[in-house]
């Protein structure tokens, strides 16, 4: 499986992608890492790893679905079949996830539909919720509304603040993206059709827990 990763930021979620690459828990290769951003560290994470990185900076394009084209294109050249968007701030069009129909995956750090959108931590603190926690899942058209694949829960302690709330959950999004990707690569996923209209897909993980919660570890 030629993994395609989109970051914006420090890259911790593609360090685990290669870390378990190189333990062999995870049967795929990162092909290419692309960046919007020519200072985001998690390209010198990649080029210290040899794999190859691309910057492709949104302002440079006059709208979002140029800016998607030159992504698609990029991703293609490579010969990626899966993306994985690793703190890639940006939403993608249509363009894009036409070309990677089904095929796009993403890490949030809260137990979706709730807290959708950024700074999902802290908007967890400011509803009060007791419990948070993060989603693996498909990308769609919306903004995190894709179908789910796997979720872990994460307690909401007395005293946290949002970076103390997001330190917690980073590396429960590092276990449950590899174990999701891994199961991709397996060919253990199944995406279910909308029963009717109006509904959405699901997805279906063939012979695997997709659910933890507190303090059970994927």
């Amino acid at each position: 499986m030629n993994l395609g990763v989109l970051i914006s930021g420090r890259g911790s979620n593609l360090a685990a992608i290669l870390s378990a690459i190189d333990d062999g828990a995870l049967p795929a290769r990162v092909a290419l890492v692309v960046s919007n951003k020519p200072d985001a560290a998690g390209l010198a994470r990649a080029a210290a790893a040899g794999i190859p990185t691309r910057v492709i900076p949104h302002g440079a394009y006059p709208d979002r679905a140029a800016f998607d084209a030159a992504l698609v294109a990029a991703l293609r050249d490579a010969a990626v079949s899966v993306v994985v968007l690793a703190g890639f701030m940006r939403l993608l069009t249509p363009v894009f996830l036409d070309a990677f129909p089904d095929r796009v995956v993403n890490i949030h750090p809260a137990l979706l539909p709730a807290f959708p959108g950024v700074d999902a931590q802290a908007q967890a603190l400011a509803y009060g919720a007791r419990v948070t926690g993060c989603t693996v899942h498909l990308v769609d058209a919306g903004t995190d509304t894709g179908p789910v694949i796997a979720q872990a829960a994460v307690p909401i302690l007395d005293g946290d603040d949002r970076d103390a709330l997001a330190a917690r959950i980073l590396p429960r999004e590092h276990e449950l993206l590899v174990r999701a990707l891994a199961w991709i690569a397996a060919g253990k996923l199944e995406v279910v059709p909308p029963a009717s209209p109006g509904s959405r897909a699901t997805v279906r993980v063939h012979g695997e827990r997709t659910w933890f919660g507190l303090g059970s570890e994927p």
